[in-house]
């Protein structure tokens, strides 16, 4: 039997990369409340902040789309109809965020 892998590997340094900005965002964000920093000045830096961890979800769903489910509907068995509800759930929830 062969090892699973997820449909982001081949992207994993790039995402881990990606999330460790996102960290030091939010370390960032942390130290303006503390320093007091301008309203709009806190809010410019949670809307980057936003559109970083967007832009790693959209990748991720991208991912999943073109491995998992893709593999998944080559299969045609009941994994297939399982994998595209978890994308469709996971995009309802990208939508709401």
């Amino acid at each position: 039997m062969s090892e699973h892998h997820h449909g982001y590997i081949q992207g994993k340094d790039d995402y881990l990369a990606r999330l460790r900005r996102i960290e030091g965002q939010a370390r960032g964000l942390q130290r303006m409340v503390e320093e007091e920093k301008y309203c709009i000045d806190i809010l410019t830096q949670v809307s980057a902040m936003t559109k970083a961890l967007q832009a790693v979800s959209l990748g991720l769903l991208a991912d999943h789309l073109g491995h998992c489910v893709v593999d998944a509907a080559r299969a045609g068995d009941a994994e297939a109809e399982e994998k595209v509800q978890e994308a469709m759930a996971a995009i309802s929830r990208l939508v709401k965020s």
